[in-house]
């Protein structure tokens, strides 16, 4: 049996005693379930391939129409939404199984990079309607989080290719929070609650700038 949506978060890394990204999602799977919305939840491992790999495990074994993959971006001021993953595994610290990969293909013989099938641009404004601050982002760093993004989309690119999963086309991507103290958690869970209600109902995009300067 399908579901509307899965979520992920990650677990604590570096020492910290939660993940952002978890606390939000964990807030808003019952808000959406709530709203008719069937959902289902994973905490990922904040380790190279294998959080990706449980990730795809839960979409084999809960056919989701859409998945939304969030993880924590201490330095940001906003809710973001990811453009684009890119094939590198750079390190800046270890992972939580202490591995630290530097310019590593994600996926060895994989492309350059893939772009996010969400409407990232809808979601942004569906989290600012409600006050909460939210940006396109154009790229999902190096570390466990691009990975997990990178991974995602080439399974679901295969998945189309294949023509699996009765034929629907499954959708995904990824979305950074912010610290805490940027964005409280319930705030987050709100933003992700309007971000997914936008998502599965968007077929296609809106047309509004999310670019930036270099």
């Amino acid at each position: 049996m399908s579901i509307d949506v899965l979520l992920s978060g990650f677990e604590p890394f570096a020492g910290a005693a939660t993940n952002e990204s978890w606390e939000a999602v964990r807030r808003a799977a019952p808000q959406l379930e709530s709203r008719g919305v069937s959902v289902a939840t994973a905490r990922l491992p904040v380790v190279f391939s294998r959080g990706a790999d449980l990730l795809l495990e839960q979409i084999e074994a809960r056919s989701p129409h859409l998945v939304i993959a969030t993880g924590l971006a201490a330095g940001r001021r906003a809710i973001t939404p990811e453009r684009v993953a890119i094939n590198v595994q750079d390190a800046r610290i270890a992972d939580n199984d202490g591995r630290s990969p530097i310019d590593v293909p994600c996926l060895a013989g994989g492309p350059v990079g893939y772009f996010s099938t969400l409407p990232i641009k809808a979601m942004v404004e569906a989290a600012r309607v409600l006050d909460v601050p939210a940006a396109v982002s154009q790229a999902a760093g190096t570390y466990v989080c691009n990975d997990v993004f990178y991974r995602l989309c080439h399974a679901l690119r295969a998945d189309a290719s294949a023509g699996s999963r009765g034929g629907v086309a499954v959708r995904g991507g990824f979305v950074h929070v912010p610290s805490a103290d940027v964005v409280g958690a319930d705030d987050a869970a709100r933003a992700l609650v309007a971000m997914v209600e936008a998502a599965l109902r968007s077929d296609q995009d809106v047309r509004i700038t999310g670019g930036v300067e270099s």
